[in-house]
């Protein structure tokens, strides 16, 4: 299922310098936990098999977007599972990156 118009890239298409509201990024933090984790890696460091996304290029959340929504490579699309603002809060983690334990 494509969302190009579900979420508005203007909404999250913000520099990596711009703080994500902290709510937001807890729960994208959650989600990563609970859907992207097991191929991605516990606090974004992943297997080699997983896309390092704490090298995800910060000025591309068209990019993300699509990636999540339709799949890419060998990751399944999310789309039909994760709500839009449920991958723009993956997208402020992301972004946001992981806090020093």
């Amino acid at each position: 299922m494509l969302f190009a118009g579900a979420v508005s890239v203007n909404s999250i298409a913000q520099s990596p310098a711009q703080q994500f509201p902290p709510d937001q990024v807890k729960r994208g933090s959650e989600l990563y936990a609970s859907n992207c984790e097991s191929c991605h890696g516990v606090r974004m460091l992943g297997p080699q098999w997983g896309i390092d996304l704490a090298k995800f290029p910060r000025d591309n959340p068209k990019r993300f977007i699509y990636s999540v929504t339709n799949g890419t490579k060998a990751m399944p699309p999310w789309g039909d599972v994760l709500k839009p603002d449920e991958i723009e809060a993956l997208w402020a983690y992301v972004v946001a990156g992981e806090p020093a334990p």
